[in-house]
């Protein structure tokens, strides 16, 4: 289902950062083309040298880099995109998209895209219950954006409860079932 598939991957700044080199790993294995974005707190969990060597591709960090390319960058990943998917998506990133705010490389691709979007939230269980999150989820729900659930069990943060990123296998069933539907 991913052969030939362009997914662009938004990685955001929560502990579950380190998963998305799985989410990468097997996209490739399946014959996705994938780029992967990430905020500058994403860096703080995993560094762009790992993404990059695992999705064959630079890693895309900046809204505005003229030393990487000559096109629009946020114009060309929001085009190029057969499917956005944002994992790990923290509620910062998710209360961003739902307000159109546009101040980063990932949420300025996400306003520019007509791909698909998928979040895949991890966060901690009170941030992700907060009703304000669930209010913003439901808002772009409404909008086509496609979500899921976060999973329950232990979280970095010592708690325990729903906010765990789902498993990267989910993740990926997820992309297949949306990436398949898209009209053509």
């Amino acid at each position: 289902m991913l052969k030939n598939k362009t997914i662009v991957l938004g990685v955001t700044g929560g502990i579950a950062a380190y998963k998305s080199a799985e989410i990468i790993r097997s996209c490739v294995q399946k014959g996705a083309d994938i780029h992967v974005m990430m905020t500058r707190a994403a860096k703080e969990f995993i560094t762009p040298l790992t993404l990059q060597t695992l999705s064959g591709h630079p890693v895309h960090s900046e809204l505005f880099d003229l030393t990487q390319e000559q096109e629009i960058g946020h114009i060309s990943l929001a085009d190029r995109a057969d499917i956005i998917v944002i994992a790990p998506a923290t509620a910062d990133i998710i209360a961003k998209t739902a307000h159109g705010i546009c101040d980063d490389l990932i949420t300025t691709v996400l306003c520019a895209t007509q791909a698909p979007v998928l979040f895949s939230p991890a966060m901690n269980v009170h941030m992700w219950e907060n009703p304000i999150t669930q209010e913003n989820v439901k808002k772009l729900q409404k909008h086509g954006y496609h979500f899921l659930e976060p999973a329950t069990g232990d979280l970095a943060c010592g708690y325990t409860g729903k906010g765990r990123l789902p498993d990267p296998e989910k993740i990926l069933e997820a992309i297949s079932k949306i990436v398949s539907s898209k009209k053509k």
